[in-house]
């Protein structure tokens, strides 16, 4: 497995070797001791999610706080999605930036999430399957959002507005002002 930093702190793509032949393939998508030499980061992953969307729906920005905060391992298992992060560490030299990356399915790469980060991705295919590991439980009490078109932020999301489809709840979503001060 190739694990390559992103420009914000503590993100890291990973690449897993994929091997095909005649029977079709195989990939290990997540080895605790490998992720651990490179990253010198111990992670124990204790939930797993998956979520089904159709070409336009942002799901994020979402995070959680506190003792809940989770780190987690996203990847796409159909389809295609412009992933993106923001680091809401105040402590951390990359504060307020943002990283975006094109998962597929095809690929196999998948991003770690430090805890910390808020978290969303865009379908960009006509419908993603996209899978998470999560680090600690969800929380209804500790979760929080930034809303998906923040003016600070500025986020791309690579799609004309008018064909995102996002939920009421993320509508209402605070900015990265309101959530950062």
């Amino acid at each position: 497995m190739k694990i390559e930093h992103s420009p914000l702190q503590g993100c890291f793509l990973l690449k897993p070797a994929v091997f095909e032949d005649e029977r079709g393939l195989f990939c290990e998508t997540f080895n605790a001791q490998v992720f651990e030499k490179k990253t010198n980061l111990y992670i124990n992953f204790v939930q797993d999610n998956q979520s089904i969307s159709s070409y336009g729906v942002i799901r994020g920005m979402h995070f959680q706080t506190g003792e809940m905060a989770q780190a987690k391992l996203v990847r796409v298992v159909e389809g295609k999605v412009l992933d993106i992060v923001v680091d809401l560490r105040k402590d951390s030299k990359t504060f307020g930036q943002h990283y975006s990356v094109i998962l597929t399915a095809e690929s196999f790469t998948q991003l770690f999430v430090p805890r910390g980060f808020a978290h969303g991705f865009i379908t960009l295919s006509k419908r993603s399957v996209f899978a998470y590991k999560c680090d600690n439980y969800y929380d209804t009490a500790s979760e929080g959002g930034i809303i998906y078109n923040d003016g600070t932020l500025n986020l791309d999301w690579q799609l004309p507005t008018e064909d995102i489809i996002i939920s009421e709840k993320d509508k209402q979503l605070p900015t990265f002002k309101e959530v950062t001060q």
